[in-house]
């Protein structure tokens, strides 16, 4: 029990720190609006959100992962009627030039999000029942089920989550040893589709080139990877301290959200942002060790994968905040702002804890 007691503790600090960062770039926010603002909306709605996660957390560690494999197909019906209801006007909500949010009675819920983990569980569903390893047809027709709700992400357009997706299936093809050429071929199609699509789409065009001469805009898309590099790098081996940071006064736009990194590693310098890579590093060494023993192969499958998202997406926000990578808009988890991505990964953590409970119980005779 060792293991999910620290997995817990790793993830409770992770979230402290995470609400304290959102309530401090919060409170700089009411000085530069002169007391438009709630200095204590945003740490409150994101306390909320957690409560809410922890009590739908415990309700499927109490149901458990397998039960939520045998209901992954009407998961999946959920998952593609919520992707649908984003672009019905009055219900999905349009942002920035996205149909990404759902209105449900005043709060916004990302359902892209939940697909994250709904996906991985459709395919050891699919896997369990009819197997995906018969033939190159065969394997390519249960794709089909598979690709669907990532095209309907494109189109919102959400490519960083579509990426991420992509990444996770490619994942479950090399856990689940799928001839690597069944996988390669609908992938390169998959890829070629997805970039032309992605590259018609001109604020795709733009941050790409914004990415490659940050420097030729830097009043517009350039600004927010700029200000990160300003804040991230100003923060030198100590940090600023705690509540110091400059960029934070509306200089560095999202700072609550995708890149609340910046301002924390502006605040805490490198020894900070070295304490927060170490913290993921345990998370996803723990996620692994619960996968190894786990009491069956289809916990091994799924906890292997849903440590390998939480670790990719931090991965992919800490790389874009350095500068590394193009920005996505990639929360952090367990830490950035975000009440759609933080109830996904408590989902995750829940069924973890559940994989590993499991085990557990299984030994408890032999003792």
């Amino acid at each position: 029990m060792k293991t999910a007691y620290t997995l817990f503790a790793a993830v409770l600090l992770l979230f402290s720190l995470g609400v304290l960062m959102v309530f401090n770039t919060t409170s700089a926010e009411v000085i530069d609006r002169v007391g438009n603002v709630n200095s204590h909306l945003s740490m409150i709605r994101q306390i909320c959100f957690s409560l809410f996660g922890v009590g739908l957390g415990a309700i499927v560690y109490k149901i458990g992962y397998k039960r939520f494999i045998n209901a992954s197909f009407f998961l999946y019906v959920l998952m593609i009627v919520a992707l649908i209801l984003v672009f019905v006007p009055k219900i999905g909500m349009h942002i920035n030039g996205a149909y990404r949010w759902l209105n449900i009675f005043g709060i916004s819920l990302q359902p892209s999000e939940f697909v994250k983990v709904i996906l991985p569980l459709v395919y050891i569903k699919i896997l369990r029942t009819d197997g995906i390893r018969k033939s190159f047809i065969h394997f390519c027709l249960w794709q089909i089920p598979l690709i669907i709700p990532i095209f309907m992400i494109i189109i919102e357009p959400d490519n960083g989550t579509a990426a991420i997706l992509l990444a996770t299936l490619v994942v479950l093809y090399f856990l689940t040893r799928i001839r690597w050429y069944y996988f390669v071929l609908p992938i390169a199609v998959v890829v070629c589709i997805g970039g032309t699509l992605a590259l018609s789409m001109q604020h795709v065009a733009d941050r790409i080139y914004v990415y490659l001469h940050p420097e030729t805009d830097l009043l517009g898309k350039g600004h927010q990877p700029y200000q990160s590099k300003i804040a991230a790098g100003s923060g030198g081996l100590f940090g600023r301290g705690l509540g110091e940071s400059i960029q934070k006064l509306h200089y560095l736009p999202e700072a609550r959200s995708d890149y609340i990194a910046a301002i924390y590693a502006e605040e805490f310098g490198f020894l900070g942002v070295l304490f927060l890579i170490t913290l993921y590093l345990l998370i996803a060494t723990l996620g692994f060790q619960i996968a190894t023993y786990s009491e069956d192969i289809e916990g091994y499958y799924l906890a292997t994968i849903l440590t390998f998202i939480i670790a990719f997406q931090a991965f992919l926000n800490l790389g874009i905040v350095s500068g590394f990578l193009p920005s996505k808009g990639t929360n952090l988890p367990f830490f950035s702002q975000g009440g759609s991505s933080l109830l996904t990964n408590i989902l995750a953590l829940a069924m973890l804890l559940n994989i590993k409970g499991e085990k557990c119980k299984n030994e408890l005779p032999s003792l």
